[in-house]
């Protein structure tokens, strides 16, 4: 069966508006994602729908859903489960942990320590686990959307860069606009009740199988060389010395990540074939977390998105 991944696409937009209001960038960012077979970290103060969003996303798609509340003293098996002594059988029998789902969300991920965190690395990478040396295969669609606070930082653990090179996107969710939350306040005002999502008629994917159709039709966007070339040149550029902004620059995973992220963003707009365009549209979430300031640029008060934005002005476009 053939599948319009621009349809699809707006049809989950669609059921999506009808719980989250406002939210269009991350909502298109973490389509992006989903459809390029990454993950996603996001990043916003607290009650700004990004578990609801998660929730919603997954019983559109037809998708299994799990949520881990990461805290300082969840251990490695608590993610991944543990092989259990039967002793009816005398045998041991494997216990899957919460990451064996389709969509996972790590709430709150940097509140846990580093060997927790790292837990995710095998799957997030290889999309397996192996426990006591035997592997287990994760779901096709398995996908970690990880939240953390930029507000508080007493007590959390920051994830290590080798960590968050795992996360196709860093999706920055802001507060909504004041229109926007007045509509919010109106919906609940109105009998709305985020925590009874099965009172609101949404429409489902007849079958989540037509979002590996959609992801294979991904795979089959034309990447010209020139536009290969300007992918790397914007990589290479957020090295050092070439960015003296930079104390850190972005990996050949970044490299990678934008052609995905650029060819999903083509099919979006209804394109067989990337546009330097599209590899500037998906720059930001796909950069800003795989590069470090200079202690000396955050002094002055510049981020990761203002260096990264000159960058993408002094990188010369292929025509």
């Amino acid at each position: 069966m053939d599948v319009s991944v621009q349809e699809v696409a707006e049809f989950i937009r669609r059921q999506l508006r009808l719980v989250i209001v406002g939210q269009q960038s991350v909502i298109d960012q973490v389509l992006i994602a989903l459809l390029a077979e990454g993950h996603v970290l996001l990043e916003g103060p607290p009650g700004t729908a990004k578990t609801l969003l998660v929730r919603t996303l997954a019983r559109i798609i037809g998708a299994g859903f799990n949520r881990i509340q990461f805290t300082p003293d969840m251990m490695p098996a608590d993610i991944t489960g543990t092989n259990v002594y039967n002793t009816a059988t005398g045998l041991f029998t494997f216990r899957r942990g919460p990451i064996f789902t389709d969509l996972l969300l790590a709430d709150e991920i940097n509140r846990t320590p580093p060997k927790t965190q790292a837990a995710l690395l095998e799957a997030m990478e290889e999309r397996q686990v192996t426990v006591d040396g035997e592997t287990h295969r994760m779901s096709p669609l398995f996908m970690v959307l990880a939240t953390q606070n930029p507000i508080e930082y007493e007590g959390t653990y920051p994830l290590p860069e080798a960590q968050l090179d795992r996360f196709l996107l860093k999706i920055l969710v802001e507060y909504p606009s004041p229109e926007e939350e007045i509509q919010i306040v109106a919906n609940w005002s109105g009998g709305f009740n985020a925590r009874r999502l099965e009172g609101i008629p949404l429409e489902c994917l007849p079958d989540s199988s037509i979002l590996l159709q959609c992801q294979a039709s991904v795979r089959g966007i034309v990447v010209e060389e020139s536009v290969q070339r300007y992918i790397v040149n914007i990589v290479r550029a957020t090295r050092p010395p070439a960015a003296l902004n930079l104390a850190w620059g972005a990996s050949p995973r970044a490299a990678v990540a934008l052609l995905l992220t650029a060819k999903v963003h083509a099919a979006l707009e209804g394109r067989t074939f990337v546009t330097p365009d599209d590899v500037k549209a998906v720059a930001l979430p796909v950069l800003r977390h795989r590069v470090v300031l200079r202690s000396e640029a955050e002094i002055d008060g510049l981020t990761p998105d203002v260096v990264i934005a000159d960058i993408l002005q002094r990188v010369a476009v292929p025509r």
